[in-house]
């Protein structure tokens, strides 16, 4: 299954534990696939990078390593109008559509309403986890 990852959820998986954590190991264990374009990947280093001075044990190369090796980048275009009340949180729709993703996985408000334009479903990680996994 090909989804992407809202920011906010990749960052969580990153540093926290939960749900988002428990995407990024489906993940690595390749379960899933996880699609990225340019500017999601962009904005993922920025705050990755902002976070990594708080949260200075927190080893990102690994991470960011296999971002670049197994993640599937796709070249996506700019929608013909904004789909989200917040316009930069396109760039996840942009990248599912051109990446032919099947959910994007978020916790944003914008995000969640945008779900089923153009047949792509939106949830949240808790609803991902628990739909993935089977359980209720």
């Amino acid at each position: 299954m090909k989804v992407v990852l809202d920011t906010n959820v990749f960052i969580s998986g990153v540093f926290f534990s939960g749900p988002p954590y428990q995407i990024l190991k489906a993940w690595r264990d390749g379960k899933i696939q996880l699609v990225l374009s340019e500017k999601i990947l962009e904005e993922y280093l920025r705050v990755a990078e902002v976070l990594s001075e708080q949260f200075p044990q927190i080893q990102l190369s690994p991470i960011l390593e296999l971002l670049t090796v197994e993640a599937e980048f796709t070249f996506s275009f700019d929608l013909p109008r904004p789909v989200c009340a917040d316009p930069d949180d396109d760039k996840f729709i942009e990248c599912a559509i051109a990446g032919k993703a099947e959910a994007i996985i978020s916790g944003d408000k914008h995000l969640l309403k945008a779900s089923g334009y153009h047949g792509l479903e939106v949830m949240t990680p808790r609803e991902f986890v628990d739909k993935f996994t089977g359980k209720k």
